[in-house]
């Protein structure tokens, strides 16, 4: 795991301090679900902005577009499913690749 170190206002740490003291969690802690959860966030909206955008290139037939949007927002959920699959999982030690030349047929 890396360090990240940053300044906080005073408030703001106060808020923080009130919130770890509350819930009995670590500050560390919750600044990383605090950050994990924006992060997400940011993924979400990025998605749909590329799906609103991809309706958009539909032209002018509304209901195409409406369609488009009505599919994208479908997929959200199961979207957000597999982040949190994926995030709640503690990345692995990468192992060591080797690429393999591939093999002709003969």
């Amino acid at each position: 795991m890396s360090l990240l170190s940053i300044r906080l206002p005073k408030d703001l740490e106060k808020q923080l301090a009130d919130e770890a003291r509350l819930t009995q969690k670590k500050r560390a802690q919750l600044v990383r679900e605090a950050l994990a959860d924006y992060l997400q966030g940011r993924r979400r909206e990025r998605f749909l902005a590329e799906m609103t955008r991809a309706a958009g290139a539909l032209g002018s037939d509304e209901r195409a577009r409406r369609e488009a949007g009505e599919t994208a927002e479908g997929f959200l959920p199961l979207d957000n499913e597999a982040l949190s699959l994926v995030e709640a999982r503690e990345p692995a030690a990468p192992a060591p690749t080797r690429r393999r030349k591939p093999t002709r047929k003969k």
